[in-house]
């Protein structure tokens, strides 16, 4: 069912268990949702006490450890090399336009210096300050948007309860008031959302542990679309966006693709989009994951995203102590580089008239259409015909002029052998 026919049909009822049934995206949102497409680029971080255990995000449940255990661990959690500049640096140097960090992960820990639970990195850790409140400050001051990645999902909370597929192993009671746990989870976010500034968005995760829960998200949503106006809702649930999310994401894959498992029951809305993927095969530092992507592999899969009219949130998993790990930093490097170049094609521009082929990728960005070729058998390369006159091709790197001809099997362009670039070969075609 298409974004546009399920909010219709949730207006015509205004009943609906999920979303906000009478959302119309202020003027601000819409700014904001033209913005995100624009951007193409973003960070994403994921940086909890998990990182001490050097073992992902996951670690409390896959190694089984009960919340009285795990609770030893923000003791351990001691970041004194962090440097919010630092880090806003890399990424403003790798090209990308926002960062999205975790504020809590599924442990329940509170990145942030929450007043409703202790929680959190203030009152439990050695180092005492506010990671994500430095951040803010130095997003704002360098011009890169900040969103907050926030868990539905909490291993911590007696009050997330009946218990969902996950964290059985937390040694909680058998007992809770779901509702309680639902007023938590807002008292967080309008913290987050009143105290560090303007926030570009809120990446809800975890719905999908409990997907026929009432997650009321009527009120939450309502609650931040009140609070921010401007601020974004995505949510990783892995289906059709419900009404009051303004942004669709894709775990792991390219929209409408179904290779790992994450977007079985995802169609392609019509919102926003945007997809994630790590560096290596670990989204919170993990000491033994050597299993790096190349530069190469990630600028394609930017590119890719770009042709499929989506977003590409790249994530880094922070070490314990608030550095990050020599490997990525070199890849977002040379990402960065190769932005500094080729960034007028992807920045800005909108999913081309062309679909993704096995060849590459088409992007457009008003009169111009950029073909990127990440795969040429031989030198010509044969497009579909997409209804508009070609005025002329020209090689994206040195504006020299291509051969090429325009008839009823498509346009057929040739591509001089020694203009082929290893990691993407772009073509302007002007209409």
């Amino acid at each position: 069912m298409s974004h546009k026919i399920f909010l219709s049909l949730a207006l015509l009822t205004a009943v609906t268990v999920n979303g906000q049934t009478t959302y119309m995206p202020t003027p601000e949102n819409l700014k904001s949702r033209e913005w995100f497409q624009d951007a193409k680029f973003g960070l994403f971080i994921h940086w909890g006490v998990y990182s001490v255990l050097g073992d992902g995000e996951w670690v409390m449940n896959n190694q089984r450890i009960d919340k009285q255990t795990y609770q030893k661990l923000p003791a351990f959690f001691n970041p004194v090399d962090y440097n919010p500049k630092e880090w806003v640096a890399m990424a403003k140097a790798a090209g990308m336009k926002y960062i999205t960090i975790t504020s809590k992960h599924h442990d329940g820990f509170a990145m942030f210096d929450s007043r409703i639970t202790d929680w959190d990195i203030v009152d439990r850790t050695p180092y005492k300050k506010d990671v994500l409140k430095m951040l803010a400050d130095e997003c704002r001051k360098e011009g890169i948007k900040l969103f907050f990645y926030h868990s539905q999902l909490d291993w911590n909370q007696d009050n997330y309860y009946p218990r969902g597929g996950t964290g059985l192993t937390a040694g909680r009671p058998e007992n809770g008031d779901w509702y309680k746990y639902l007023d938590f989870m807002d008292g967080q976010l309008t913290e987050l959302l009143t105290n560090y500034g303007e926030i570009g968005g809120i990446w809800f995760d975890g719905f999908w542990d409990k997907k026929n829960a009432d997650w009321r998200l009527d009120k939450t949503y309502s609650l931040i679309h009140s609070l921010q106006p401007a601020c974004l809702i995505g949510s990783n649930h892995h289906l059709a966006p419900f009404p009051g999310e303004d942004f669709q994401m894709f775990e792991k894959d390219l929209p409408g693709q179904k290779t790992t498992g994450f977007n079985q029951e995802q169609t392609v809305g019509a919102l926003p989009l945007e997809t994630c993927e790590t560096m290596n095969n670990s989204w919170g530092f993990n000491l033994q994951d050597n299993n790096y992507k190349s530069a190469k592999n990630l600028i394609q899969y930017l590119v890719k995203a770009a042709g499929h009219n989506s977003n590409f949130l790249l994530n880094v998993g922070p070490m314990p102590n608030g550095k990050i790990q020599p490997e990525f930093i070199s890849t977002l490097q040379e990402m960065g580089k190769w932005m500094e170049k080729n960034g007028e094609t992807i920045y800005g521009t909108r999913g081309g008239p062309v679909t993704p082929r096995a060849w590459g990728v088409t992007t457009q960005k008003k009169n111009k259409i950029f073909v990127h070729i990440m795969s040429l058998e031989d030198n010509n390369l044969l497009i579909p015909d997409f209804g508009k006159k070609v005025k002329s091709i020209t090689l994206f790197s040195s504006g020299a002029k291509l051969k090429f001809k325009q008839d009823a099997f498509g346009i057929t362009i040739t591509v001089p052998a020694e203009s082929v670039d290893e990691i993407d070969t772009i073509l302007v075609i002007e209409v």
